[in-house]
């Protein structure tokens, strides 16, 4: 497939910037990683690695999921290894996975994939440890778009009719983490974003708007921390989303971070580094622990 100029750039400008920020990481001595773990039949872009605190504070560790980001088009584990790692310091298991991205597959290709690895979860537990009544996720820009769907897959029958793949049995998600996420496919503010025309592809039998978050949302949604901040590119994107959590009784947390002395961008929390994603990072893991 020939990828257009947009893609291109976005997959070479995100990649040297990712690596940019992890070029002073190093891998924490208190994680147990297994790494390139198959959760599907392509054992190129469905490898899944997991991470477990050396010393874990239970026989059976809560779970949290992983969806990185990259405007649908980009992005794999290997640039979301560090901050994946870090959370599991914070007393989890987590699943940093490599999901199949746009153009080569559309949606709901990405959609399918962290359901397959919810079933790799359901499948694996007793192997490695895990707690499937106590999974967790986070998502972020994009990857907070797919977590949306994807929570609204497992608690609206409606939505989850569309597609051909089910909720694996005996999964429970109990929250999730929004960060920076994109949500309003259906152009409430005003604007939509082409690279979700990219992702969904001509001739789909799909829409825009089986991409949009807020109108897929019920009383069964997930409780969620919802998480951007002040110099976000997508800050207006959250308290779409709140409000309407707000409206239909979703438990939700929400947090912007930064101020005029402490400037952050978008998914800032991914370097963790530094003091402000420290923060934000502990505060969301918190958030998870509430519901144990």
């Amino acid at each position: 497939m020939k990828l257009s100029k947009q893609v291109q750039n976005i997959r070479k400008g995100f990649l040297a910037g990712d690596l940019a920020r992890d070029a002073d990481k190093k891998v924490p001595k208190d994680v147990v990683r297994y790494c390139d773990i198959p959760y599907g039949t392509d054992t190129v872009t469905q490898l899944t690695d997991l991470y477990i605190p050396k010393k874990p504070e239970s026989k059976k560790l809560p779970v949290i999921v992983s969806i990185h980001g990259g405007g649908w088009v980009y992005g794999s584990k290997a640039i979301y290894q560090y901050y994946c790692m870090d959370l599991a310091r914070r007393g989890f298991a987590v699943l940093n996975f490599t999901y199949r991205l746009a153009p080569e597959y559309r949606f709901p290709a990405a959609l399918e994939d962290t359901n397959l690895v919810m079933e790799w979860i359901v499948k694996n537990a007793k192997k490695y440890g895990l707690d499937p009544e106590n999974v967790f996720a986070v998502g972020d820009s994009a990857g907070g778009n797919y977590l949306g769907l994807y929570a609204s897959f497992v608690s609206n029958p409606d939505y989850a009719a569309k597609f051909d793949f089910k909720k694996p049995e005996g999964l429970v998600l109990k929250a999730v983490g929004l960060n920076c996420g994109f949500y309003d496919a259906d152009g409430r503010l005003g604007r939509s974003d082409s690279l979700l025309k990219v992702a969904i592809g001509p001739r789909s039998k799909y829409t825009v708007s089986d991409m949009d978050v807020p109108s897929k949302v019920t009383k069964d949604f997930p409780p969620a921390f919802l998480m951007t901040c002040n110099q976000d590119f997508l800050l207006t994107q959250a308290p779409v989303l709140e409000e309407t959590f707000k409206t239909i009784g979703v438990p939700c947390v929400s947090r912007v971070y930064g101020d005029e002395e402490t400037p952050l961008g978008h998914v800032f929390h991914v370097n963790v580094s530094t003091e402000s994603a420290k923060i934000c990072n502990d505060d969301e893991c918190a958030f998870f622990k509430s519901f144990l």
